[in-house]
């Protein structure tokens, strides 16, 4: 899958999704982009997933009309410690979220 990490999660999370195709959006030249001209920019280079700690996104945007598969994170930070024991449920949501949908991945 080609998954899109949101500039608020951090970047090592990259390392634990390795059977993926992750980037960063960061690494795309696309930090500070509002979130609509973010989901433009997701569904033209055609990735899958894209996954923020945003919870605030799905209430701003229109996701199920983007088509983004959407999972988002929810911890006590958006921090690496506090997000590393969301990754075996993280991936399991990968492979389960469909377009328009909105995941919530949480302990």
């Amino acid at each position: 899958m080609r998954v899109l990490l949101d500039e608020c999660v951090p970047r090592p999370l990259k390392q634990e999704l390795a059977e993926h195709e992750v980037s960063i959006v960061q690494e795309l030249g696309w930090a500070g982009k509002r979130n609509g001209e973010l989901l433009v920019l997701i569904r033209s280079s055609d990735f899958e997933v894209f996954v923020t700690t945003d919870q605030n996104i799905e209430k701003q945007q229109n996701l199920s009309k983007a088509g983004v598969r959407l999972i988002v994170l929810i911890a006590k930070s958006n921090k690496l410690r506090a997000l590393l024991p969301l990754v075996p449920k993280l991936k399991e949501a990968i492979g389960k979220v469909t377009p328009g949908e909105v995941l919530h991945v949480e302990a």
